[in-house]
């Protein structure tokens, strides 16, 4: 067979062949491809408010638990860590992905400090006076009664030694905190009789916890501490007379007032409650130095937002508390406030006195307080004063008047 009679005849075969193999190649690519895309679908997440992140290959993402003291998406105090999570996905671009579970869903709400501390969740949310068993120096980064405000009481952690302080008397649990949201000055609380003298706080059982249990106590009344979760039947039952939970914005999503007829102000146990953020240590130093950073940016922006929250909330509430459910709103008498703090002073001075942390902790905490409260006597509380001058002068006008 000549050349020209072989190219004649097998040429078509050839090029038939070829498209054959084209073909094939394209289709690979095109499945690879789609596989790719796959893949990459299933790398996305969605934050709760809507917004995709896309993390890398998922080897590279890391899964934390929080568990928290508060009841799953509780307004306010269980939307934090939430919030928390939402904004470390975000900004780690789903590298870091933190699911919240409420008290009660994995561990009790007493036992986030154990947990986080023995590595059965990497981080925890809750308020630091809650293991002042473990800690007895933990009651001055949440709450002094009659001390720091919210804005007092963030300055001291952040610019006055606090923070370091915390993590000091921390780091032989495994653990480091941080800020992790107030309240603002809270309420002094709810209670099924009138509190008209320091007589009437003798036998008075209230859920208070934290250094506010300690005073009450020694002023004549018992201090129970339960998680926010048993009050409202713990109320309607009489096992307690009173309590304090946070303010109205919580108190009324708590029904609180179902349960108890009087609503006293103000709340000189909790003035400017820190909440913490605690995180395993292992877990914490397991993270890139960039994961860090955004942990502690988004702590430091739930630590204001929820501020925020409850100082826009808290009037609304209060004004429907009062007027739609005829709650009555009521002021300490002046010798109550007097009393307890007095019993305040020497309680802080007992706990620094009994605990080496804890008088390390007050040192810092004492020559704070006196700095920040001799400026605020010429700045917050003169521009309070100045601003409710002319309201006041009026109404004293209008009652000399009649």
């Amino acid at each position: 067979m000549n050349q020209s009679n072989f190219e004649r005849r097998y040429s078509p075969l050839i090029i038939l062949g070829l498209l054959a193999l084209l073909v094939l190649v394209s289709g690979l690519w095109a499945m690879d491809r789609s596989n790719n895309n796959d893949n990459g679908s299933n790398q996305a997440g969605h934050q709760g408010d809507g917004t995709e992140v896309t993390a890398t290959a998922d080897d590279d993402v890391i899964h934390w638990k929080m568990v928290t003291t508060w009841p799953k998406n509780f307004p306010g105090l269980g939307s934090a860590p939430e919030n928390m999570a939402q904004l470390v996905n975000r900004m780690s671009n789903g590298r870091l992905q933190i699911r919240v579970y409420g008290a009660g869903e994995m561990v009790p709400a007493f036992g986030v400090f154990d947990a986080v501390s023995q590595g059965v969740a990497e981080m925890g949310h809750g308020g630091a006076y809650y293991w002042t068993g473990k800690v007895p120096a933990s009651v001055f980064f949440t709450a002094v009664p009659f001390g720091f405000t919210a804005n007092e009481a963030s300055a001291w952690m952040h610019y006055g030694g606090g923070l370091e302080l915390w993590r000091e008397a921390y780091a032989p649990y495994n653990l480091v905190p941080l800020a992790g949201g107030n309240t603002g000055v809270q309420m002094a609380g709810w209670f099924n009789k009138e509190i008209n003298s320091v007589a009437d706080l003798q036998g008075l059982k209230m859920r208070i916890p934290g250094l506010g249990g300690e005073v009450l106590s020694r002023a004549g009344g018992t201090a129970v501490t339960m998680p926010g979760g048993e009050l409202y039947t713990s109320l309607q039952t009489g096992v307690i007379d009173a309590t304090e939970w946070v303010g109205p914005y919580n108190d009324l999503a708590m029904g609180l007032h179902e349960v108890a007829k009087y609503y006293y102000y103000p709340g000189w146990q909790e003035p400017g409650p820190v909440l913490e953020v605690t995180i395993n240590k292992q877990a914490w130093e397991s993270l890139p130095a960039d994961l860090q950073a955004i942990v502690e940016v988004a702590a430091r922006a739930i630590n204001q937002d929820m501020l925020d929250e409850y100082t826009a909330r808290n009037n609304r509430a209060l004004t429907e508390l009062v007027e739609e459910h005829g709650v009555q709103l009521r002021r300490l008498p002046d010798d109550v406030i007097v009393a307890l703090h007095e019993a305040a002073d020497e309680a802080v001075r007992d706990l620094a006195a009994s605990d080496p942390m804890a008088a390390k902790v007050y040192e810092s905490y004492k020559r704070f307080a006196e700095g920040v409260k001799n400026y605020h006597h010429v700045s917050e509380q003169a521009y309070i004063n100045a601003r409710d001058l002319k309201d006041a002068r009026a109404a004293s006008n209008e009652a000399a008047t009649q």
